[in-house]
């Protein structure tokens, strides 16, 4: 009798589990804000039925959760910005590989883990932005170029702290060489204009009030300057125009946001099929018009702000290796002296 009532236990244990990972849910941890991801999430759901349990917060709280709750973690997968942040990801055990033909097929090899960790979703790049009247776009031409002493004082950008300056300078280490690049951050921090606070925005509206010149931005930053509703920002963003940097060579520094499946995954299947959505034409389609962001699927157009400032050479740089060269870059931005 006893051995029955175990055997009973142990099946029902077993079917609530079997229930439990192939629920029609998936679990999405996503440090993108929920006004970019919900409606395409709600979609999601529309056309598959399956549903999505969004937690959203910020990129380093969410990774320190994913470790903190371990194994019993009920993420399924984890969204995150910057290839930086993705590699941390990575290293910190979280993310699993995920063999998809559509994904691999769809995302450039260079937008995406090699050993098929994460996978980018959409693009950014950043590029230099010059105040109108006050810069020649004859004078500029690369990033290592602003080192030269006619940027004396004109240049405004993030901390160091930041990872998107951060993977900037981890793409030079990649291009040029640890040595050309720390003699360029040292010349290029003796340029700043101030001492470096605040965020992308910050940056531009510092340019459009006259204290600096140029400005290095993310490119969906200024996007969303130009179409929202905030008029002083539109203003702002309308008193600089962009400049694509190394157009002659490797191309300007891009970026991706990006997604992995958890190590500790229950809804695999759901996870994949989710994954794939996030590639598709009417999913990168939204992102292009809502973010503000560079579609990864090459066919897939931008939005008509990204369009007007025309096509641009873009790095081709693995961007794996900039999580790989991340921690070199951030000691190398503190001997430049790069707060």
């Amino acid at each position: 009798m006893r051995m029955k009532i175990t055997m009973l236990m142990l099946l029902l244990f077993a079917s609530i589990q079997t229930s439990w990972a192939d629920s029609d849910e998936v679990n999405l941890y996503s440090a993108r804000k929920e006004a970019l991801i919900k409606p395409l999430l709600e979609e999601f759901t529309l056309e598959t039925g399956i549903k999505v349990n969004l937690v959203t917060g910020k990129a380093s709280a969410l990774l320190q959760r994913l470790l903190t709750e371990g194994r019993n973690t009920p993420a399924d997968l984890f969204i995150t910005t910057d290839a930086g942040r993705l590699h941390r990801a990575r290293e910190a055990g979280v993310l699993q590989p995920v063999l998809s033909p559509q994904l691999s097929s769809v995302v450039p090899a260079n937008l995406r883990d090699a050993d098929a960790y994460w996978y980018g979703l959409s693009q950014r790049a950043r590029p230099i932005f010059y105040v109108k009247g006050k810069v020649d776009p004859q004078q500029l031409s690369t990033y290592e170029a602003l080192a030269d002493s006619q940027w004396k004082g004109r240049i405004c950008i993030r901390s160091s702290g930041n990872i998107y300056n951060q993977s900037l300078v981890a793409s030079m280490i990649a291009n040029i060489g640890e040595t050309k690049t720390e003699a360029w951050a040292k010349a290029f921090v003796a340029n700043f204009a101030r001492p470096p606070k605040g965020g992308d925005k910050d940056q531009i509206k510092a340019a459009a009030a006259g204290r600096c010149d140029i400005a290095i931005a993310n490119t969906y930053y200024v996007a969303k300057m130009l179409t929202g509703k905030d008029q002083d920002l539109k203003k702002a963003a309308e008193a600089v125009a962009l400049f694509w940097p190394n157009q002659s060579d490797r191309g300007a520094h891009i970026n991706v946001s990006g997604i992995g499946m958890t190590s500790a995954a229950k809804n695999r299947e759901n996870a994949i099929k989710l994954m794939e959505y996030l590639v598709s034409d009417k999913a990168q389609q939204w992102y292009a018009q809502a973010n503000q962001e560079y579609p990864v699927k090459k066919a897939v157009q931008a939005s008509p702000t990204l369009q007007s400032w025309g096509e641009f050479k873009s790095d081709g740089v693995a961007l794996s290796r900039l999580g790989e060269l991340n921690a070199d870059a951030v000691r190398l931005m503190d001997r430049a002296g790069w707060k």
